[in-house]
């Protein structure tokens, strides 16, 4: 691995970051990645996605971005979702991790979610949650992560390029 930065990205950063987050994206999607959408799914689509859900998000202080830069191209992402309802302020849940397909298999993920722990530390939570494709390639990585399963849930999402109905499995890590 050269030069690669963990980081979170500020208001400030978004514009910038936009064209190589859509890449990201864009690219997950159409590999197949379980992530909300389905195909046809286009770059404007993915650029949309950051634009008007993320971005917005990240501005109002509801979630934190954080990005993996090899040199000066963003090659993965996480989002830590931090606002949540008053009775259950000690959680964040984690979104959309997503690692360029060509920088695939070289500890990115995991480098990401160790900043979106550090992170959710920082801001005193106590509990992550998530859910994932049941079987998909992110399961083992939580799971090696420490993250048990808490149940799993059939015909939970449409898989991206077919009618076909896959389960879900949901996840969480107790921080001490």
């Amino acid at each position: 691995m050269t030069d690669m930065r963990i980081e979170s990205l500020t208001s400030n950063d978004l514009d910038a970051a936009l064209p190589d987050l859509t890449e990201i994206l864009h690219a997950c999607v159409n590999k197949g990645a379980s992530v909300s959408f389905i195909e046809p799914f286009g770059p404007e689509d993915a650029r949309t996605f950051w634009h008007d859900k993320v971005f917005p998000s990240v501005r109002d202080g509801a979630t934190l971005l954080m990005i993996a830069r090899s040199e000066d191209k963003i090659v993965g992402t996480v989002q830590l979702q931090i606002a949540m309802p008053p009775n259950q302020a000690h959680r964040c849940e984690v979104a959309k991790l997503l690692v360029h397909p060509e920088f695939r298999k070289r500890g990115i993920a995991t480098l990401l979610m160790e900043m979106l722990e550090s992170e959710a530390r920082t801001l005193r939570k106590s509990l992550i949650t998530l859910d994932t494709r049941s079987g998909d390639q992110a399961e083992p990585l939580y799971i090696m992560l420490n993250y048990k399963i808490a149940g799993r849930i059939p015909n939970f999402a449409r898989a991206t390029d077919s009618d076909r109905l896959d389960s879900t499995t949901y996840m969480y890590k107790i921080l001490a």
